[in-house]
């Protein structure tokens, strides 16, 4: 005799208990890599003035590894009163957004030529800035989201609009676009550099001393042979204007 007929409820629990067990045959579930952070406005704004700070600093600039220059500008950065209680920036997430910002504002600075160029009589800063936009979501198919670091770079050395060139705009945005790949992680010269400039500066320097010495000397001597012509003169022949000559000589060279 079966313990549990069919229509018993010993059976039917058991039955039930049996196909609501979860199975385990390993886990499947797959970890979901960790979220990107968004960089915020004021972030950027630190960062590049950690970029321009440190790359503008001769002594730690070129004369230290890339990783390095890097490091400064993450501790620059972390260290920042604008951003108590964010979570900290690695190195490598600086310079990440850093090639993002630099390419994308050297890309906008050659779409605001441009559109200065079009600038019809009447319109304005706001005007031109629109244009801006329309021709670099022309040029690159997406819309230019970092006006904050361009007004932030914009009249700095390297990122200043220039006149375009006779060949039209849109040469001169390619030209612009082109730099990111020449000046990715371009800084101004190191401490070497700096001291080899120094040395010619201060040769220089010392030639135009040697030639102002040879300059007063050759007027020195010439002073010397007009005081001894008129002194080789007699007194009662001189002028007035020649006796006054002759006073001056004797006081500045004697």
């Amino acid at each position: 005799m079966d313990p549990f007929p069919l229509n018993s409820p010993g059976f039917v629990n058991l039955l039930t208990s049996q196909t609501t067990q979860p199975i385990e045959i390993g886990s499947s579930e797959v970890p979901k890599p960790p979220e990107r952070r968004k960089w915020t406005i004021k972030e950027d704004l630190v960062l590049i003035s950690a970029w321009l700070n440190t790359s503008k600093d001769p002594i730690t600039s070129n004369e230290q590894k890339l990783g390095a220059f890097w490091k400064r500008i993450e501790e620059y950065v972390n260290a920042s009163p604008l951003l108590v209680g964010s979570i900290p920036r690695e190195w490598s997430q600086c310079k990440q957004r850093w090639r993002r910002v630099n390419e994308q504002v050297c890309k906008f600075v050659g779409c605001h030529d441009a559109a200065l160029k079009e600038q019809a009589s009447g319109q304005n800063e706001n005007d031109v800035m629109k244009v801006a936009h329309d021709i670099f979501l022309n040029d690159y198919k997406a819309k230019f989201s970092l006006e904050h670091c361009w007004r932030e770079l914009r009249f700095d050395q390297k990122w200043r609009s220039h006149s375009l060139t006779s060949n039209g705009a849109k040469e001169k945005r390619k030209e612009t676009a082109d730099e990111v790949d020449r000046e990715e992680d371009v800084r101004p010269p190191g401490v070497k550099a700096s001291k080899a400039a120094k040395r010619k500066k201060h040769g220089n320097e010392a030639a135009f001393d040697q030639i102002e010495t040879i300059l007063a000397a050759k007027n020195m001597l010439s002073k010397q042979k007009i005081l001894d012509r008129l002194l080789g003169k007699n007194a009662d022949t001189l002028t007035d204007q020649e006796l006054a000559l002759k006073n001056k000589l004797i006081s500045e060279l004697l």
